[in-house]
């Protein structure tokens, strides 16, 4: 069902309002005048089919919660029982008198993910950039030059190694055959742990023909265990039956795959999970999905974000990067700049693309907004340290989507609130000038001024 219509705020003899109770000119308290929550009631009306049941959760409270879960960099757990104790953030999702309980369940903010999907999800990043244009942040201008880059999204999973996946994938070989009722030969739950961690120390110690020993006898075993539970397939209940057949599957290709395959499997509950190298010291492979941002030039600001499943060339996906820009934005690029990875681009023809390598007609002007396109470093780095964009919890191809664009409306609401404190700031830098400027002003009791 869908939700209540806003009731009118009217006073209350024995509680005191909101609005009454906090300072409204706090930056969060400003910012909640520049969304136009409205949208949401309306681009979201579709998620409400059902004329029965209860009514639902109202989607201002929804979209106050992931925009506070991202600015503030948040667990789902974290911002449900930090909007109980905090004023403005209830205010900031449309409450009237202070609530004493959670609004909702933290497992209902998964459902909504799922429910509102990535399409939805980027109508909460418009309304940031409507924001950011309504306090000041950039002008409609800003979004004529734009910069592209791609990082990596790395997701919550241990690092992989050959003998933390093949011991993984036997224990769960071996629990859902005990869960079908199924009696296997053996189960190697002394053994296989064993030979796992003496692999990890023979690696350590460089000891490298004996760790290949190692791991080809706990290939054996597992490889045991899966033609066992292979060989009883008919006898596991039908609906578990789906369940093993896809285990099976993944601890094969993990049986099967060799160094240097490509779509190899790094872990066993998120497959989608890849391998990519983006030329870093530090950390020559990340493991997770690419991500395509777009920024304004001068500002920083975010105005496009798309994970890239798949690992794809860069610059055949500036041609979807500038699309999503001008749909979120509704003004069309005119230039965009990007590094050398995305040479060999697939960009519109009336969209000039320029990267630092250019020699043919490059002004002083063009060489100056070339040497800006490493700005957007500071951007990505932001996202990850202050933001949740260096680790993902969500699940699935669908999760890595959903929180790349929820990063980047982190990212754009943290730039509003540090331009309203700014501003907020110099308003009492001026009044406090003034004050003094008309107490110095003023004569004392010598008739002589201060």
């Amino acid at each position: 069902m869908a939700p209540k219509s806003p009731t009118p705020k009217s006073n209350d003899l024995f509680r005191q309002r909101l609005d009454e109770l906090v300072n409204l000119r706090h930056p969060l308290a400003q910012l909640a005048g520049h969304i136009d929550w409205s949208v949401f009631e309306h681009e979201w009306a579709g998620l409400f089919p059902s004329r029965r049941g209860r009514p639902a959760t109202a989607p201002r409270l929804i979209a106050g919660l992931l925009y506070l879960q991202h600015t503030y960099a948040l667990s789902d757990e974290d911002v449900v029982w930090g909007w109980v104790e905090n004023p403005y953030w209830q205010l900031f999702c449309g409450e009237t008198w202070f609530q004493h309980h959670p609004p909702i369940d933290p497992s209902s903010l998964t459902r909504w993910r799922k429910r509102i999907g990535e399409e939805g999800l980027e109508w909460l990043l418009t309304q940031t950039i409507r924001a950011a244009q309504s306090v000041g942040v950039v002008k409609r201008q800003s979004f004529d030059k734009v910069i592209v880059d791609s990082t990596v999204q790395e997701k919550a999973i241990a690092h992989p190694t050959d003998s933390k996946l093949l011991n993984r994938g036997r224990e769960q070989l071996v629990k859902l055959a005990s869960e079908a009722g199924i009696t296997l030969r053996q189960n190697y739950n002394r053994e296989a742990p064993r030979l796992a961690g003496q692999i990890g120390r023979y690696a350590h110690a460089k000891q490298y023909k004996r760790m290949r020993g190692s791991l080809k006898k706990l290939k054996t075993i597992v490889g045991r265990v899966w033609r066992d539970v292979s060989r009883q397939l008919t006898k596991i209940p039908a609906e578990l039956k789906d369940k093993t057949q896809e285990l099976l599957g993944k601890v094969e290709r993990l049986l099967t795959q060799q160094k240097k395959d490509k779509n190899k499997l790094y872990s066993l509950h998120a497959p989608e999970v890849e391998c990519i190298g983006k030329g870093k010291t530090r950390q020559p492979y990340e493991f997770g999905v690419k991500v395509s941002i777009t920024t304004t030039h001068q500002e920083g600001l975010v105005i496009g974000m798309r994970s890239l499943p798949g690992n794809p060339y860069d610059g055949h996906t500036l041609h979807e990067a500038l699309e999503q820009t001008e749909i979120l934005t509704g003004r069309r690029p005119k230039e965009a700049f990007v590094d050398l990875g995305y040479r060999g681009h697939n960009a519109p023809e009336d969209i000039k693309v320029y990267h630092r390598n250019l020699k043919r007609g490059i002004t002083a002007r063009l060489k100056r907004d070339i040497k800006r396109r490493s700005a957007i470093e500071p951007v990505i780095g932001h996202m990850k340290n202050d933001g949740r964009l260096r680790r993902n919890w969500l699940k699935g191809a669908e999760g890595d989507a959903f929180h790349a664009l929820l990063c980047g409306c982190g990212h754009n609401l943290r730039l509003i609130l540090k331009k309203l404190r700014l501003l907020w700031a110099w308003i009492l830098d001026w009044f406090y000038r003034q004050l003094d400027g008309i107490q110095t002003a003023m004569p004392d009791k010598t008739g002589l001024a201060v």
